[in-house]
């Protein structure tokens, strides 16, 4: 599967935060060379450099700050090769000052994460440096919460944005749950939104005083948006469109600690479901182990890691014990395989500081340039959500793919059943419970438009008008299929997921298959044809698709418009 997926992205990013720190002093005392690129930096130290060497130095930051996506990490005390020589207590002092002077001069905060003693009366120093870009109120990470029903998903939720323990029946949870029927149940059914704000010391912004979603996201220089997905097995389709349309940063994967030593079978099952679409979809992921306070989880951190280790996954697990772990978890975990691994408590509170830490250090997953890219494309929104309020018209909610969109700003929405697009106007704008004059690539959004729309329905997009309004019937993919029992032939139908697009489609023709047709790992380019109505594709979009335990993935490369007919 892995030299598959290399057709996806047959290129790898540069390691970003790919420092590793050793365990102690006796173990290596050196980290991995100086990466060229990315937004680690080594400095052996900064203390008083020149006018010339500052206005350098300057630039430098600026540069890792843009690698970096508006967060950079500093190395101080570090030599190019990785070697950690120290610095006295006083030129350490004098370095972070430098270091503060460097920020300042670009509007930057920084934050000391760690520091360490090495040999005799040297110290090294891990230093954040946080610029929040010209065009951004606060930088952004949607983390999408997935686990088995009753792992505790909500209840954490509630915890970590309001600040206030369980009581142990699920008091916490009232905070987030949005449906009477999962008030009563306890269970999640829909796709939820929680923020959590961190100001530039790290500090959570939700807990100082009662604070509006407005006042969070104003006060707030990093911003993390919780994406609660269902756990139970029947809203499975619900919990894969959360995934595939929002297009999350990273995944938290629940499970609960009672659920392995009683072996519960159904909870396990979603456990290793949910890991394996973090793993399709090539999601950045980490596990949050709860119920702590009723069994220890000993063996459910046994069994994760036997998953995590096994041929199909291939991950490193980390279990996070201190701060020092949590810095090495979030810089080495996209480099090289990492895995963290939490134990808390929802109800005493145990190691919840660990997982807030975790989640403050984060880094976005796309970067600037990209989203600049993105910022310059003409407009797509992928609606995920329909409202209609009275006296104030239809709301729709999604995902900006691409582009910008501004109050007033003119747009079609579709594709109709029979094909076809109608141009409407944005009303006003809401993000993050709060209301704003402009939404922009990568980020979600609800949109207020000007007039109700008969026929809209989930899946549909609103383009700008320079966009080709072409919806399809058919389209062409290449895809492998990860899981089926038996082989899959011609009219063979599936659930489909692209993107915000959910739709029941056959395969109408395999081609590179002898009669055997496809089993498990086979891959090759299919046609498919959707059941019910069109819909907005366009190539390169990736797809996942899924009946009962028949799992795979691919890539859309091509698309056969629907020719609409007038009148």
């Amino acid at each position: 599967m892995d030299s598959f997926l290399d057709l996806f992205d047959p290129g790898t990013s540069p390691p970003t935060n790919c420092d590793v720190w050793p365990e102690d002093d006796d173990d290596a005392t050196r980290l991995p060379p100086e990466p060229q690129m990315g937004n680690v930096e080594y400095k052996l130290k900064l203390t008083s450099p020149s006018k010339l060497r500052f206005e350098h130095l300057v630039t430098q930051l600026k540069w890792r700050l843009r690698e970096g996506h508006g967060e950079a990490i500093y190395e101080i005390g570090v030599e190019d090769t990785g070697k950690l020589t120290g610095l006295s207590s006083d030129d350490m002092k004098s370095s972070l000052i430098t270091l503060d002077q460097m920020a300042l001069k670009l509007g930057a905060t920084t934050s000391v994460l760690r520091e360490r003693s090495v040999g005799k009366d040297k110290i090294v120093a891990e230093v954040l440096v946080r610029k929040v870009p010209d065009d951004q109120e606060c930088i952004e990470v949607m983390v999408a919460v997935l686990g088995g029903a009753d792992a505790g998903k909500s209840t954490l939720l509630g915890v970590l944005a309001h600040g206030e323990f369980d009581n142990g029946r699920g008091s916490a949870r009232l905070n987030v749950l949005r449906h009477l029927h999962e008030l009563r149940s306890g269970r999640t059914s829909s796709i939820s939104h929680e923020i959590l704000g961190f100001d530039t010391e790290g500090d959570v912004i939700n807990y100082q005083k009662a604070r509006t979603a407005e006042e969070i996201r104003d006060r707030s220089s990093k911003l993390i948006t919780f994406l609660d997905l269902a756990g139970h097995k029947k809203y499975l389709k619900t919990t894969v469109a959360g995934l595939s349309g929002y297009c999350p940063n990273h995944v938290m994967l629940v499970v609960s600690s009672p659920a392995v030593n009683v072996s519960s079978p159904t909870q396990l099952d979603m456990t290793k479901e949910h890991m394996d679409l973090a793993l399709a979809l090539r999601l950045p992921f980490c596990i949050v182990v709860t119920k702590t306070d009723i069994t220890p989880a000993d063996n459910t951190i046994n069994w994760l890691e036997s998953v995590l280790k096994s041929i199909g996954c291939r991950k490193v697990p980390l279990v996070i014990k201190s701060d020092d772990d949590v810095i090495t978890a979030s810089s080495a975990q996209p480099a090289q395989n990492v895995v963290p691994i939490f134990t808390i408590s929802s109800v005493t509170g145990e190691n919840l500081d660990l997982l807030t830490r975790f989640l403050y250090v984060l880094p976005p997953s796309i970067s600037i340039k990209e989203k600049e890219r993105l910022e310059q494309e003409c407009c797509q929104f992928q609606i995920d959500e329909i409202f209609k309020v009275p006296d104030i018209g239809t709301i729709v909610g999604g995902v900006l793919t691409q582009g910008v969109v501004n109050v007033a700003t003119e747009l079609v929405i579709g594709p109709l059943d029979n094909g076809t697009f109608v141009p409407v106007t944005v009303q006003s704008i809401h993000r993050n419970k709060a209301p704003c004059r402009v939404v922009k690539a990568t980020q979600s959004a609800s949109l207020n438009l000007e007039k109700a729309i008969p026929g809209l329905r989930n899946g549909m997009v609103l383009l700008g008008l320079g966009v080709n309004h072409s919806a399809c019937i058919f389209f062409q993919a290449r895809i492998v299929v990860l899981y089926h029992a038996t082989s899959i032939h011609n009219g063979f139908q599936t659930t489909v997921h692209i993107g915000n697009i959910r739709q029941t489609a056959a395969i109408v023709a395999i081609m590179e298959c002898d009669k055997r047709g496809m089993h498990t790992n086979d891959s090759a380019s299919v046609i498919f044809k959707f059941a019910r109505h069109p819909e907005y594709v366009t190539e390169g979009m990736r797809l996942l698709f899924r009946e009962g335990q028949t799992k795979g993935i691919g890539i859309v490369t091509q698309v056969f418009a629907l020719q609409v007919v007038a009148g």
